[in-house]
């Protein structure tokens, strides 16, 4: 028998795919790994005790009785976050990780789950009292409202210091419109961020406004919320799981969970519990 060099690849081909076939099957989706920080008040936190509790845990588990799946919640550095879901380490992500375009080149989300903003916040020593623009949003899609906000912003931002959680979508915003005037601190954790606030080291902190209404509620008169609320454009819209790109199907299954959540207002009243005021999505 004569065999050619493209019958031999053809062979191979074929007994390649007898070997990975088993592979082929469905993914058993019954049991399923997450991945969040553990320590991004009030979303997720860890008690002295070693539990995570908080508004997403609080929320995952109603996803998986609505899915039909047991589950394990694990904590991982924020840094660490998306390789370690890329590398296989866990299925899936579920900490206040926001939709931006940038991040939708490298994974896949749900629906949106929460939306609220980011924001400003000082202490009474800081040498920035208050900043313009306190209770109202501007949506980063609205050229001449989001340019009038920054330029207002700016001439009091010049030459402070501003910390933020590093590889976040407030990290990005910073440096996109005050990184030439200002000086962007960034910080592996959110609490580090409080934590030389307090200390004096930044003149304020940008994150999420949930996140900031915990630190206020948290900080004996201390902490005030101040500026606007931003949204969009860098920002995102709105928070929900992340995935991998080729888990569609994971994607499908938490998909009707979480939309049936939104529209009989679980996801409204769980919210609510835990952060004080209505962030949900709309249904």
């Amino acid at each position: 028998m004569n065999l050619t060099r493209k019958g031999f690849l053809t062979g191979a081909v074929a007994a390649l795919g007898l070997l990975v076939l088993p592979q082929l099957q469905a993914r058993d989706l019954s049991s399923l790994t997450f991945a969040t920080e553990a320590a991004f008040p009030p979303y997720n936190m860890t008690t002295p005790g070693g539990e995570i509790v908080g508004f997403e845990p609080d929320m995952l588990k109603e996803i998986a009785k609505r899915a039909g799946f047991s589950y394990k919640l694990v904590a991982q550095s924020w840094g660490g976050m998306i390789p370690g879901l890329l590398d296989g380490k866990y299925d899936a992500i579920v900490d206040a990780v926001s939709i931006t375009p940038k991040r939708q080149e490298t994974i896949n989300f749900t629906s949106p789950y929460i939306n609220g903003g980011s924001g400003f916040v000082t202490n009474k020593d800081s040498s920035i009292t208050s900043l313009p623009g306190t209770g109202t949003r501007i949506s980063l899609t609205d050229e001449a409202a989001s340019k009038t906000a920054i330029d207002n912003i700016a001439k009091i931002v010049k030459g402070k210091t501003i910390g933020v959680q590093v590889a976040t979508i407030q990290a990005d915003f910073l440096q996109k419109y005050f990184g030439n005037i200002a000086t962007i601190r960034t910080y592996p954790g959110g609490k580090d961020t409080f934590f030389d606030l307090d200390a004096g080291r930044v003149d304020m902190v940008m994150a999420a406004v949930p996140n900031l209404t915990a630190y206020v509620k948290r900080s004996n008169g201390n902490g005030e919320l101040t500026g606007y609320t931003f949204q969009n454009g860098v920002l995102g819209a709105g928070s929900a799981i992340g995935l991998r790109k080729d888990d569609t199907e994971l994607q499908a299954k938490l998909n009707t969970a979480i939309d049936s959540m939104v529209k009989d207002g679980t996801m409204k009243a769980l919210i609510i519990k835990w952060f004080g005021m209505d962030l949900s999505p709309k249904a």
